[in-house]
């Protein structure tokens, strides 16, 4: 069936009143690139823009998927499923009809009240003694897109080979065959909301994460939920840790799925730190921490003489691990990891390095670093994970979950800076010591954006040119490795879309299109002498620019 034909079948079939009039209004370009393809899951389960459409995210697009995962359970005989949701627009409407799918195959629901954070699904999962778990979050994509999640019974994000087996079943699916179930049918009966006791729960093994007995009373701290799930559990941590002076971004405390004063509510990016920061100022703070709207993330300023330097995802990563690291004893240091994921500062594993500790390389996505602490779990020996975290903002300590939790993340980072400052130091201060300890790493990701059906084989046919012929020079260096993840054997890691180039001067570049937006995304690190590091990353963005712009 060809796209106006999916189309013509959705406008005499859609009982959606909403969904009706959109696609009563939709233009030919519109109509092509919303029923031109559909969702699949990618490394991070389904995710889209809402609108009506095949591709798109909508009731119908979840009712497939959740029902799909609902024949996936039956066939293994799983009979539960925990179930949150980010602040975004329809993620409420989503979540019911999901619980109310799964009900409707007999599956026990247990489902939040209200939005929480990511990592609380995990921790539900686990908890509850869950099969499977879902959550409705776009994390931290543009105010348009929401998506889908889908979790194990370890409380780890689906890992390729199950979500493919899970995508088999949803492809049995044919939309308009049953009418979508209705939530109330089942609220109250096999959908039960969970209380306030699991969240002191979680929160109560956030706080054993701790390295400091001390109470961070000496650090005033601006927090900023940007409109997201972190809103009451992240100050509620920072508030049992002894952070006595914590102001919250007005305009951004409350959930909010419009992000009316962030439009892209990335905490990597500094305009979502932008009001923040001038909080910061205002109330002389010395520490800005900011979650992205399902709170898996954190972004980081620190106050850096009479300003705020915000440190990238990599420079938090370093500074977590040389924290944990150097608060563990020999005991705890013996046979542990740290995890992080290929395209994430090679710096970290120098750190772990002199400490004795073993450094796991995962590809992108946390449920690569899920997966490893599940299996030293099955080891009997979870406790050797000391520490997971990707470049993009996300951040484990601690076994209790198996994705990125932007609350320890906030109560970690926050101890620290108290730890630094009784010492007369920041964040900022630790950091410079660590690179004149270390080497001096700039390392920065380009995005190159593809939009639409044409913009997506442009991505493919770019890629494909750039696999057959890579570049022979990083800048000025000449390349001395080319790993493809296509077809590797050098490394431990499964085939991936990844094209990774190294130069003689330790120059890297990493290609890789993104999983959940229509981007290809380009990791470049230089190391070197502070004062040439700048000259040689520019250097190799203006040969990627020149490729891919």
């Amino acid at each position: 069936m060809d796209y106006l034909q999916q189309y013509n079948e959705w406008c005499a079939k859609v009982t959606d009143g909403k969904l009706l009039s959109e696609l009563r209004s939709m233009t030919q370009d519109q109509i092509r690139e919303a029923f031109g393809g559909e969702l699949s899951f990618g490394t991070a389960g389904l995710r889209g823009i809402m609108s009506p459409g095949t591709a798109r995210m909508n009731i119908y697009t979840v009712f497939r998927a959740t029902e799909g995962l609902a024949r996936y359970m039956d066939s293994l005989r799983h009979k539960s499923c925990a179930i949150t949701y980010d602040s975004r627009n329809n993620s409420r409407e989503f979540c019911e009809l999901a619980a109310a799918t799964l009900a409707s195959h007999g599956i026990r629901v247990y489902l939040t009240p209200e939005c929480m954070p990511t990592p609380f699904l995990s921790f539900m999962v686990r908890e509850l003694k869950c099969d499977m778990g879902v959550n409705v979050t776009a994390s931290h994509n543009p105010s348009e897109y929401n998506g889908y999640k889908v979790y194990g019974a370890s409380g780890c994000q689906l890992l390729d080979d199950e979500a493919r087996k899970v995508t088999e079943f949803i492809d049995t699916v044919k939309l308009f065959e049953q009418p979508l179930p209705d939530f109330a049918e089942y609220e109250g009966n096999l959908v039960q909301y969970t209380d306030e006791l699991l969240e002191e729960m979680y929160i109560d093994r956030v706080l054993q994460e701790r390295l400091s007995d001390s109470p961070c009373n000496n650090v005033n701290v601006v927090y900023t939920p940007l409109n997201g799930a972190g809103h009451r559990v992240v100050p509620k941590t920072l508030h049992r840790i002894g952070v006595d002076s914590l102001c919250v971004v007005r305009e951004q405390a409350e959930p909010n799925g419009n992000f009316p004063t962030c439009p892209y509510p990335n905490p990597e990016k500094a305009e979502a730190l932008a009001l923040a920061n001038r909080l910061a100022m205002q109330t002389n703070a010395d520490l800005v921490v900011a979650n992205d709207p399902d709170s898996d993330r954190l972004g980081v300023a620190v106050r850096d003489g009479e300003d705020f330097r915000r440190l990238s995802g990599n420079e938090v990563g370093v500074l977590l691990a040389d924290y944990i690291l150097n608060n563990c004893d020999a005991a705890s240091l013996r046979d542990s990891v740290i995890v992080k994921t290929i395209v994430s500062t090679p710096m970290a594993e120098v750190i772990a390095a002199k400490h004795n500790v073993k450094t796991v390389e995962v590809l992108t996505g946390f449920k690569y670093i899920g997966n490893v602490v599940d299996k030293l779990e099955s080891e009997g020996r979870p406790e050797k994970f000391l520490f997971g975290f990707e470049e993009s903002c996300g951040y484990l300590k601690g076994s209790y979950v198996r994705d990125k939790d932007g609350v320890v993340a906030a109560m970690l980072i926050t101890e620290y800076a108290s730890v630094l400052k009784s010492q007369g130091k920041t964040l900022a201060d630790r950091l410079r010591e660590l690179y004149d300890e270390y080497g001096h790493y700039l390392i920065d990701t380009v995005s190159y954006r593809f939009d639409g059906l044409s913009g997506a084989e442009r991505k493919r046919k770019l890629l494909r040119e750039l696999r057959s012929k890579p570049f022979d020079r990083l800048g000025n260096s000449p390349v001395t490795r080319v790993c493809d993840l296509l077809d590797q054997t050098r490394y431990d890691l499964p085939k991936s879309d990844v094209l990774r180039l190294l130069a003689a001067d330790g120059s890297q570049l990493i290609v890789r299109p993104s999983g959940t937006e229509p981007l290809v995304k380009c990791y470049i690190t230089v190391k070197g002498k502070e004062s040439d590091n700048q000259a040689r990353f520019d250097a190799i963005k203006r040969q990627i620019d020149e490729f891919f712009a």
